[in-house]
């Protein structure tokens, strides 16, 4: 007989192994089971919480409290924009208005609109330049040349005005043809290429000139009286005022609506309704104010037309956008298939046309063309003023409005020291320092943008 108490055979091991391997592994499949059933619910949940946190900054960003605490955020991470030089004329007119009543008035106000509109549209063209990365020293020089064809040909060669005009148009985009030419083709940095320019236009313009030295042009030309003379009747200047808050309201809506199809944040309609009534009352108020005078001046109107289409162009078609992606990496817009060399060519030929439409509204306003035309402080103060309008000089960053706000700073000072008897030494003194101040900004908003990512 066997003994019952005699270890089972070898079979009955195997069993029992088997049995236990298969339990083993059921706890496991089930406990993987649960773990993947476990991970699923959490990354539901979390995708579910993301969704709801998502949709709830979605209408935050678009309540007027969301919309100022994102203008906060970018303000805090270096995305000023125009928000110095903004605050700089409200200081500036301040105090020149305390220290002096009659900065305010509206005459003063008349002829600082005045003066802002020549040099103003040659600081449109240092702000494309600028756009790219690149740099123009030599749009004084273009400047004075157009003056001197201008008063040459109508005056010495007896040419119709609007074909004076036209030449003197024609050549600034000849010689801006020429700049690209050379920096496209041969990778001559446009430093060296304009101060070249500089020097040689400057003897073109002096060769044009002759022995005469200055040519006044006639009092009674069209120029002249469009320079000077040539105001919006007050009917007028409200119309440009309604016109203006429409048009922008026309085309905010319209973004907007591409943004919304887009599934992009979008402003708010009632938002784009508020800052179209506002624009058209300050427009109004200040329109008005102008009126009391001799009202607004016609040149002014066309600079500010200039700014008003420069700018479309650059924030709405696909040419703008090349413009800035090319000023951020000029490879990285290679790559993504933009014709670089195209944009190059536009910009350089855009800011010297630019310039040398500045030199004929700065000859109208002084009904004359002599060898200091474009020559004095003109180059430093268009480019000053496209930089402390607030366009980078590392490229990439700007606006057309940029040399709108910078001209009215310059000439704001200029005017206020003038009004106070002040020596021009002064004047230099202080725009140099707004400039350097300037330039300082956009370094150290520069690197915040670099620290947070946003660069």
């Amino acid at each position: 007989m066997s003994d019952p108490k005699a270890p089972a055979g070898p079979d009955a091991s195997g069993a029992d192994e088997t049995v236990v391997g298969e339990t083993v592994a059921d706890e496991t499949v089930a406990d993987e089971t649960v773990a993947e059933e476990t991970a699923a619910d959490e990354t539901a949940a979390d995708e579910t919480v993301a969704e709801v946190v998502f949709e709830e900054e979605s209408l935050d960003a678009r309540s007027p409290m969301g919309a100022w605490r994102g203008f906060v955020s970018r303000t805090r991470t270096g995305d000023l924009g125009s928000l110095p030089v903004v605050i700089g004329v409200i200081l500036i007119w301040g105090i020149f208005g305390i220290l002096n009543p009659d900065f305010l008035s509206s005459s003063n106000l008349v002829n600082l609109a005045l003066q802002c509109a020549a040099i103003g549209t040659i600081a449109l063209g240092v702000v494309l330049v600028l756009l790219v990365a690149q740099i123009d020293l030599s749009i004084g020089s273009i400047s004075g040349l157009a003056a001197a064809i201008l008063a040459v040909s109508f005056t010495q060669w007896n040419w119709p005005l609007p074909v004076a005009i036209v030449a003197a148009l024609a050549v600034g985009a000849i010689i801006g043809l020429f700049y690209s030419f050379l920096y496209t083709r041969f990778g001559v940095p446009s430093f060296v290429i304009t101060l070249a320019g500089l020097l040689g236009i400057l003897g073109l313009q002096l060769y044009v000139l002759g022995s005469l030295g200055s040519i006044n042009i006639p009092f009674d030309s069209w120029i002249v009286r469009f320079a000077q003379q040539m105001f919006l009747p007050p009917w007028l200047s409200y119309l440009v005022a309604v016109v203006a808050g429409a048009g922008y309201g026309i085309t905010a809506y319209l973004a907007a609506v591409r943004r919304k199809q887009a599934e992009l944040e979008a402003v708010p309609a009632v938002e784009i309704v508020i800052r179209s009534i506002l624009l058209f009352l300050l427009l109004g108020v200040a329109f008005w104010y102008l009126n009391t005078n001799r009202g607004v001046g016609l040149m002014f109107v066309v600079f500010m037309a200039l700014v008003v289409i420069l700018n479309y162009a650059l924030t709405r078609t696909r040419w703008g956008r090349s413009v800035f992606a090319v000023g951020g990496s000029v490879e990285a817009a290679r790559r993504a298939g933009i014709r670089v060399n195209r944009v190059f060519f536009s910009v350089f030929v855009l800011s010297t046309t630019l310039a040398a439409l500045g030199g004929l509204l700065a000859a109208g306003r002084l009904a004359a063309a002599n060898q200091s035309s474009g020559g004095g402080d003109t180059n430093l103060t268009a480019i000053a003023a496209a930089v402390i309008g607030g366009t980078s000089l590392f490229g990439g960053r700007g606006s057309a409005w940029s040399a709108l706000l910078g001209i009215v700073v310059i000439q704001s000072i200029a005017s206020g020291l003038t009004l106070l008897s002040l020596d021009s030494s002064i004047r230099y003194m202080v725009t140099g320092a707004v400039l350097l101040v300037a330039v300082i900004i956009d370094a150290l908003s520069r690197r915040s943008r670099a620290i947070h990512g946003r660069a």
